[in-house]
C-alpha cells in the first residue's frame, strides 16, 4: 500500500506579527496611511488661524490693546513683514519661498505616512505654514510681500499668531518623535549594537 510522501521543505516564518530589522529600523505592520489625519489637522489649524486673524483685524486693529492677563498677555494687532521677533523684515519674499518649500516637503513625506503622531505633527506644521503663507500672498502691500497678522503679545517675548503656535507645537512634536526613534512611515529606528570582538 503506497503512502503519500510529503516533500520536506523549510517552513517559512509567519508574516503576521513579524518584524524586520534593516539598518537598525524595526518595521512593524504599517496599517493604514494617515494622510486623512494630516489633512484634517492641517485644515483645522488653518481655519482657526484664518478666523482669528479676520476677527482681530475687524475688531482690534487701530484700537487700544486688550489686556488678557494683566500686562503679561495682551491682544494687539501688528503687521509683521519679517519672522518672529521682527527678524528679517526686508526678507518677506524669502520667507514666502521658505513657507512654500516647507509645504512641498511635508506633502512629499505624506505619501509614506503611516504614523498617527507624525500625522498630527505634520498637520500642525502644514496648517501653520499655510496660515502665514496666506497672509504673505493676499495681504498688503502685495503678493509675496504681504505682512503677517500677529496679535498675541506676551510681555518680554514676541508678538505672534495661532499659525506660529501650530508651527511651534508641530516642531516640538517632530523633535520628540525623532528622539524616540519614530519614523513617519511607522517604523521605529533602533541603534545598531556593535558586536563584541
Amino acid at each position: 500500500m503506497a503512502e503519500s510522501v510529503e516533500s520536506a521543505e523549510p517552513a517559512e516564518p509567519a508574516e503576521s506579527g513579524s518584524t524586520e530589522e534593516t539598518g537598525g529600523a524595526t518595521a512593524a505592520g504599517k496599517g493604514r496611511r494617515r494622510i486623512g489625519v494630516l489633512l484634517v489637522v492641517a485644515v483645522l489649524a488653518f481655519l482657526i488661524d484664518l478666523g482669528s486673524k479676520l476677527l482681530v483685524v475687524a475688531r482690534l486693529e487701530n484700537h487700544a490693546a486688550i489686556k488678557v492677563i494683566g500686562d503679561v498677555v495682551t491682544f494687539q494687532v501688528i503687521r509683521n513683514s519679517g519672522a518672529a521677533f521682527g527678524i528679517g523684515q526686508a526678507l518677506t519674499v524669502v520667507f514666502t519661498m521658505i513657507a512654500s518649500a516647507v509645504i512641498v516637503v511635508i506633502w512629499r513625506i505624506a505619501r509614506r505616512l503611516y504614523s498617527l503622531p507624525w500625522a498630527i505633527a505634520l498637520g500642525l506644521l502644514l496648517g501653520g505654514a499655510l496660515g502665514n503663507l496666506t497672509d504673505r500672498l493676499f495681504r498688503a502691500p502685495g503678493v509675496f510681500r504681504g505682512h503677517v497678522v500677529d496679535f498675541i503679545s506676551v510681555q518680554h517675548f514676541a508678538v505672534f499668531n495661532l499659525a506660529d503656535s501650530a508651527i511651534v507645537c508641530g516642531g516640538i512634536l517632530v523633535v520628540l518623535l525623532s528622539f524616540r526613534g519614530s519614523n513617519p512611515d511607522g517604523t521605529v529606528h533602533q541603534p545598531v549594537e556593535k558586536k563584541e570582538k
